[in-house]
């Protein structure tokens, strides 16, 4: 007797590997906020072993899977090897396969996905975006309760940010070090295309050619976060036999590279597509992993400034890259890194999280920007956009309005602060 169907259940043998000794709770941002025991890891490995034993998957295992961000961090802190991250994975899209959903959950995510994995339709939603914080979307979404999905909604609105352009190849100076195919994006390619403008530049000055990647628009990260797996890996697909004739295949979304990293496992039973995903898997990087693999060729600027580095949960626990982006940084002269409490307790954006549990992820981004704040930084380094929106909202709502940078744009200050010091001198020397 199973509650889940063949295809890839969670398996026996990683629910078997836990023994419930508890060093993930402290890790775990659900158990932390509520003490609730099946809003844990080791809860919910119990919830799904117990679909093992029965023929229906319950409301309670409903509610504690969708209750797990994926932040990952149990993993990280479990002695035992836990494969947690495999298991939340298999398990939720059992759940959307095997357990109708009531009818405002359905609108929810069909909007959710309908939306925010189509770069265009951000695009075409900008200009009302900026109209609506200009009259206050934002103070009137604090107004609402936490737990209103309008309210997050609203919160969550973008802040304006300058349109940047990004060639369709960016060419390498000096000697070339190889071809890096670079993903547009859905939410970074219609929000925060300064990241991708400045990720190409940085990689075109420290020697790669740089592919712009347009299609697919998003690469199947959100769906497979939440359980649309099928969509998700339609995706994943796309963006395999977009990007086979790169050397490298490099993300700036931790959240996109951390399911990229992982298309070698979701499409190992698929005979056409499972050797085509292993090798792209094994190609993918993240900028700063990139960046921090080889030593550095552009002459780097000085950037007074004292900045708090804020771990994106599929940075440092999806793709276990804490020391990389922080070498890549600690390159820049004058940056000063700083380093906030619970630095491993997740902000609560978590793909559509703050969408879809916007109470929880309310709590968890207050949280997050207190500790950050603390500090004393006049500006907050992160490496994925679901985070710096989630920052930045609660950084406002503090009344302290810090500017949220990605690592890149921080190195093309940098670079930028050199060609500038060259120029200066060039007429001196003639």
């Amino acid at each position: 007797m199973t509650a889940y169907d063949a295809h890839r259940p969670p398996s026996p043998a990683d629910l078997d590997a836990c023994v419930h000794c508890g060093f993930c709770l402290p890790a775990c941002p659900t158990y932390v906020l509520g003490g609730e025991e099946m809003d844990s890891p080791r809860g919910r490995i119990v919830l799904m072993a117990a679909a093992h034993e029965t023929d229906v998957l319950s409301e309670a295992m409903a509610t504690h899977w969708d209750r797990c961000l994926g932040c990952l961090a149990c993993v990280t802190a479990c002695p035992s090897g836990v494969a947690y991250d495999r298991l939340i994975a298999d398990a939720r899209p059992q759940l959307e396969r095997n357990r109708p959903r009531p009818r405002r959950q359905r609108l929810v995510r069909s909007a959710a996905f309908g939306t925010l994995t189509h770069r265009g339709r951000l695009r075409a939603l900008a200009p009302l975006a900026r109209l609506g914080a200009g009259l206050g979307a934002r103070r009137l979404g604090r107004r609402l309760p936490d737990g209103s999905t309008l309210g997050a909604v609203l919160r969550l609105t973008p802040r304006a940010r300058p349109r940047a352009r990004v060639a369709s190849m960016t060419s390498a100076a000096g000697e070339r070090r190889g071809r890096a195919a670079l993903l547009s994006g859905c939410v970074q390619g219609a929000y925060f295309s300064g990241v991708n403008a400045a990720t190409a530049g940085v990689l075109a000055a420290e020697g790669w050619d740089v592919l712009r990647l347009d299609r697919p628009g998003c690469c199947g990260a959100l769906h497979l976060h939440s359980g649309a797996e099928e969509e998700g890996l339609a995706r994943m697909r796309e963006l395999i036999e977009a990007s086979e004739h790169a050397d490298v295949v490099v993300a700036n979304a931790a959240g996109c590279g951390s399911a990229m990293k992982e298309a070698h496992r979701l499409l190992a039973d698929d005979p056409a597509w499972s050797d085509r995903a292993a090798s792209f898997s094994a190609r993918v990087r993240d900028v700063t992993e990139l960046l921090a693999a080889v030593e550095p060729r552009a002459p780097r600027g000085p950037v007074p400034l004292r900045a708090a580095y804020h771990d994106a949960c599929h940075l440092a626990h999806g793709q276990g890259l804490r020391a990389e982006p922080r070498l890549v940084l600690s390159r820049i002269p004058g940056l000063e890194l700083v380093e906030p409490a619970e630095r491993d307790l997740c902000c609560g954006s978590a793909g559509l999280y703050n969408l879809l549990e916007p109470a929880t992820a309310a709590a968890l981004g207050r949280r997050k920007a207190a500790a950050l704040l603390a500090t004393g930084a006049d500006a907050i380094v992160a490496a994925n956009p679901g985070c710096t929106l989630q920052l930045e909202t609660y950084f406002e709502e503090a009344g302290r309005p810090l500017r949220v940078l990605h690592p890149v744009e921080l190195l093309q200050q940098s670079l930028r602060a050199a060609d500038a010091t060259v120029n200066r001198r060039r007429p001196e020397t003639q």
